[in-house]
């Protein structure tokens, strides 16, 4: 009988199951790991450095393109800080609107880990569901901003405009008849909130079929039970956050501990684990998204109530409206100086956290008075969770890795940055 040899093994950068470009250099004995070497810096932006040569205001866009899954939250982090800067605060409906956006968000972000972590480790069919959903809040997003993903909603001051009172409709086509179109249009008749109610009457049952698909199935139990165990005391020495805290029974949540936005006027529980492995953080991610369900519904609620401003008046920092831009000259060239060179922040530093689907996204900024940053940097939760990765995967088979970076629900947009 040959024996057992030990290996060197290259993982990535090209890997589906690596989620991005990472390098994993794997010290194997037989098919047991025995070490885990992350390598990264293959998607390496300069993001921080870019903003640092930029007016604060055309930066915003940039944070929707580090976690390119949880677009809104970042640019929520980014701006929160400017506005801790500046000194100012939101209307209270474009918090309403944040706080709603930011939940939307999270279900956008779960519903892609479930899919791309089941298509990970074999379960296939979850990943039609999830974008069946996905679908739906995309179109929220283009509703209020025009774009599916990278929107840019989120200004200092409040956001870029009220919630549409109509939902963009599907038309006939060649390879789609009036009745299918019809069908299709039949939630699409009022206004965005009108859409994201009936969403939100349907998506409880909807996390019901995923949890059919997977909570109980024996294949997905054994693939993620009792992997990747981290105790609560080491959890938090390794500087984790959201739902990789959360799954080893810490119950910390910037949305309860430190509330920002509407978070402290809408109620919700923070789902915790019990054993820290795979499954528990898969069943925390789930219940998220059945409580985000239900901030959602609150919001929604307290919007049709509370019609008002979604942004400040201060014209240093807000722009001007676009009718008036059309009948105005004076208008116009203000629009213009505004989205050229920005606005001074006041000299000093701030810090500014969310609570982020991955866990917590802070900024911090250094200003020396100018229109643009002293310094940036971006507290990027995913980062922390990856450099536990050779404490996680140690002593766990070859095929255990790939579920270990599922849990950890990783975007190298905003480790690398």
């Amino acid at each position: 009988m040959s024996e057992i040899k030990n290996y060197t093994i290259n993982m990535g950068p090209q890997h589906p199951a690596a989620h991005g470009v990472l390098r994993l250099i794997l010290e194997m004995d037989g098919e047991v790991v025995e070490r885990a070497d992350p390598h990264v810096g293959l998607l390496h932006r300069g993001t921080e450095k870019l903003a640092e040569t930029k007016p604060y205001n055309q930066s915003i866009g940039y944070m929707d393109r580090l976690d390119y899954v949880s677009m809104m939250c970042n640019e929520h982090g980014y701006v929160l800080a400017i506005e801790k800067l500046l000194g100012i605060q939101a209307p209270e409906r474009a918090l309403y609107i944040r706080t709603m956006f930011d939940e939307i968000t999270r279900i956008l972000n779960h519903l892609m880990w479930i899919g791309a972590h089941g298509l990970d480790i074999g379960a296939m069919t979850v990943f039609l569901y999830a974008f069946r959903e996905r679908e739906d809040l995309m179109d929220c997003y283009e509703a209020v901003s025009g774009a599916r993903m990278h929107a840019t909603y989120y200004r200092p001051g409040g956001v870029y405009r009220d919630l549409p009172q109509q939902m963009p409709k599907f038309t006939p086509n060649r390879w789609v008849d009036e009745a299918e179109v019809k069908r299709r249009n039949a939630n699409r008749e009022g206004s965005l909130l009108d859409f994201i109610e009936d969403f939100t009457d349907r998506f409880p049952a909807l996390v019901d079929e995923y949890e059919t698909l997977l909570t109980d199935n024996r294949i997905w139990k054994q693939r993620t039970v009792g992997i990747g165990v981290v105790s609560p005391e080491r959890a938090k020495n390794l500087g984790f956050t959201g739902p990789m805290l959360r799954g080893s029974g810490v119950a910390w949540d910037l949305r309860k501990k430190q509330p920002y936005a509407a978070y402290s006027k809408v109620d919700f529980d923070i789902p915790v684990g019990s054993n820290g492995d795979c499954y528990d953080r898969y069943l925390v991610r789930v219940e998220e998204m059945r409580q985000s369900n239900r901030i959602i519904r609150q919001c929604i609620e307290w919007l049709r109530a509370n019609p008002g401003p979604v942004m400040i008046e201060d014209h240093k920092i807000a722009p001007p409206k676009r009718a008036d831009m059309k009948d105005d000259m004076e208008a116009l060239i203000h629009h213009f100086k505004l989205f050229t060179e920005g606005y001074c922040a006041p000299p000093g530093e701030v810090y500014a956290a969310v609570e982020a689907p991955k866990g917590e996204f802070g900024c911090y900024i250094i200003s020396d008075g100018a229109n643009k940053p002293y310094r940036l940097k971006v507290r990027a939760p995913g980062f922390a969770h990856l450099a536990a990765m050779d404490e996680m995967a140690k002593g766990h088979m070859l095929a255990d890795v790939v579920a270990i970076i599922g849990t950890m629900d990783i975007v190298f947009g905003e480790i690398d940055r």
